[in-house]
């Protein structure tokens, strides 16, 4: 590689992805800021590497349950079940054979927001089916939790415009029309489970951002519905909306306290948990 300046090392580091000879050969420039640029450069690198090992592993993990080459395989994750208020929302993805802009996908929890939105948008794109289904407040408390996200999963896979031939579900054992698993942490194992754990999370934080503007006092956009100080305190002051979840506590000591007509509510919240 002919003398360049620091600069254009430093650029043309950035836009190599594989080791090259001049790369190699910048191990014995002498001057401080290249020795910076390359040492950027390998961790840079090393990170490129371990995404691309971990995409791997998620695509291998997903082929597994193939029992044909071409079945298609849905993953369905949830997001919102422990909020004191809002949905839970439920997605189901079916991905293709090959789906290299998904690599770093990861769990929707480990990742930034604008990466879940960046991902979220790629997602929609090259999927070849998605759905996405949205479970009330209401028919929470008329289920329960549980039954309540098992019941909007299946509805999920019922919506999907491309059928699956087998469903895969993180830590739910669904009643579908085809073959399904329960896969334990399964959002960090399957790349279509982690699929839709971004597209749950994407949309339930809309959704939220939307209830803020209805309900600022409780400030649904800072706490996504789960019970913080700010939103116990609301709770306080201004009792549930109907968005809120009647049968979480602390709502439903609160509502059995105000149809005993009783006055004051603190000694019930005092040593309430805190979840942030």
């Amino acid at each position: 590689m002919a003398v360049k300046t620091v600069k254009e090392i430093s650029n043309a580091l950035k836009k190599t992805l594989e080791m090259m000879p001049w790369i190699e050969e910048l191990a014995a420039d002498e001057r401080a800021g290249v020795q910076t640029a390359l040492k950027r450069w390998h961790r840079e690198n090393e990170k490129r590497k371990r995404k691309l090992i971990a995409y791997e592993e998620k695509k291998s993990f997903d082929k597994q349950f193939k029992r044909f080459a071409g079945d298609l395989v849905a993953g369905i994750d949830e997001a919102g079940r422990g909020p004191l208020a809002g949905p839970v929302v439920c997605a189901a993805v079916i991905l293709p054979e090959d789906a290299q802009e998904l690599i770093g996908l990861d769990d929707s929890k480990k990742i930034s927001k604008s990466e879940r939105e960046r991902y979220a948008a790629i997602i929609r794109d090259i999927a070849v089916s998605y759905a996405v289904h949205i479970q009330s407040a209401r028919r929470i408390d008329e289920l329960n939790i549980y039954a309540a996200t098992r019941e909007s999963m299946e509805r999920t896979v019922e919506q999907l415009p491309i059928k699956p031939d087998i469903v895969i579900a993180d830590a739910m054992q669904l009643t579908v029309s085809c073959p399904s698993e329960a896969i334990i942490k399964g959002d960090a194992q399957s790349l279509a489970i982690a699929a839709a754990s971004i597209l749950a999370k994407t949309t339930r934080d809309h959704l939220m951002d939307e209830l803020d503007n209805e309900y600022p006092m409780y400030k649904f956009k800072n706490n996504a519905g789960y019970g913080t100080a700010d939103h116990l305190e609301a709770l306080y002051m201004h009792g549930p909306c109907e968005h809120h979840r009647k049968t979480f506590e602390p709502i439903k000591s609160m509502l059995k306290r105000r149809e005993a007509d009783e006055p004051s509510f603190n000694s019930e919240f005092d040593n309430y948990p805190i979840n942030k």
